[in-house]
């Protein structure tokens, strides 16, 4: 089993950057499938993006140029970098871990441990 816990999210302007981090406690992360997701009040969690345990990503169209997902398995923890930030980034937004192998990368049932989120406001 694995504990996440979110942290870096924040209040920024439009075409600014953030640093999310997710620190992996418990089995370590090298053995999960990483995944960042988002969501909105009265919307679906949609993904973000993901990384597989041998460094492979996978963009939302919607954030391919902008955000990069990375993970440092000695340090247990997964990146998202986030640049030109635009209003319509807002939200909540959580990593995800999935022990198993296969599935789809941006399916919320994929994935069998949720972090708690941190919130990100992106002003015009």
């Amino acid at each position: 089993q694995v504990q996440l816990v979110e942290s870096g999210g924040g209040s920024v302007q439009a075409g600014g950057s953030l640093r999310l981090s997710c620190a992996a406690s418990g089995y370590g992360l090298s053995n999960y499938y990483m995944g960042w997701f988002r969501q909105t009040p009265g919307k679906e969690r949609e993904g973000v993006a993901a990384i597989d345990r041998g460094g492979s990503t996978s963009y939302a169209d919607s954030v391919k140029g902008r955000f990069s997902v990375s993970r440092d398995n000695t340090k247990n923890t997964l990146y998202l970098q986030m640049n030109s930030l635009k209003p319509e980034d807002t939200a909540m937004y959580y990593c995800a871990a999935d022990w198993k192998y296969g599935g789809l990368w941006y399916l919320v049932p994929k994935y069998d441990y949720w972090g708690q989120g941190t919130q990100v406001t992106v002003s015009s």
